[in-house]
């Protein structure tokens, strides 16, 4: 194993170990969240809580007792320059308007990414305990389960996560789904980009569409269906492109080209 190597497996271990950790937390806030104070960000939508930010602060703290020279950037608290090589990115919770009306899809979304690319994915579950995990070169697992995507799956027998907010008018997300269906497809929306991207990687769902997503939301999800054997959309790893919000696509090789179509019918 290079050094390079042994560098990545190392944080790909931290990573689980607080995915976890940083899920149990976020759970016991979701136990009690009728005490939260809720507040609102860009609209009566977009909302955060406590909760958003102390798992935030877990996670970037306990980044930077280990490897203080990794960069971090985070929904919350914006991001760190740092001097590694590699940035851990962060959404403590995506989905945050599900768990705060008692809904368990939402989760935990880290991933760390190096010269660019998404080299660490993981997903945890807290509501139904189930921990995504990959790295580049080691696979991509549920519950230490491996997992490989299944060709047969298409547009028309399986189900598409379609995400959405208030930076894309409804009108355009009428049409995609329009699109969608017109292809013989269905659709899902269960109120977390990161947790629909976690499913594709699993075959739960045979890909996943949303027009404006941030590099928090999409890059864990991007290297489990990578390492899963799916494909996604290029986005940008580094550069002040990387804090902007971009197009994210992920899906089984089987029905790619198709949703890239749907993509540039209605971009």
């Amino acid at each position: 194993m290079t050094a390079n190597d042994t560098a990545l497996a190392a944080r790909f271990a931290l990573a689980k170990t607080l995915a976890a950790e940083a899920g149990a937390m976020a759970l016991d806030y979701f136990n009690r969240r009728d005490t939260l104070v809720i507040e609102t960000k860009r609209d009566l939508q977009d909302v955060v809580s406590i909760a958003d930010r102390n798992v935030e602060i877990f996670l970037k703290e306990r980044v930077a007792e280990l490897y203080a020279s990794d960069g971090f950037l985070g929904e919350e608290f914006g991001h760190q320059e740092g001097s590694s090589g590699f940035t851990w990115v962060v959404d403590p919770i995506d989905g945050t308007a599900p768990f705060v009306n008692g809904m368990p899809t939402w989760c935990v979304s880290v991933a760390i990414v190096r010269d660019g690319e998404p080299v660490v994915g993981v997903i945890h579950v807290p509501c139904s305990n189930e921990l995504f995990a990959a790295a580049k070169g080691f696979g991509a697992t549920l519950n230490d389960r491996t997992l490989r995507l299944d060709p047969s799956r298409t547009l028309k027998n399986a189900m598409t996560g379609i995400g959405s907010n208030s930076y894309v008018t409804p009108d355009r997300i009428g049409k995609i789904i329009a699109s969608l269906m017109n292809k013989g497809g269905n659709f899902i929306r269960n109120g977390s980009g990161a947790l629909m991207l976690a499913y594709v990687s699993a075959g739960r769902l045979v890909g996943y569409y949303e027009p404006y997503m941030r590099a928090w939301d999409c890059m864990a999800g991007f290297c489990l269906v990578t390492e899963a054997g799916g494909v996604t959309m290029p986005f940008p790893g580094s550069g002040p492109e990387f804090l902007e919000g971009h197009p994210v696509l992920a899906s089984n090789a089987s029905c790619y080209e198709e949703l890239l179509d749907i993509h540039v019918q209605n971009a």
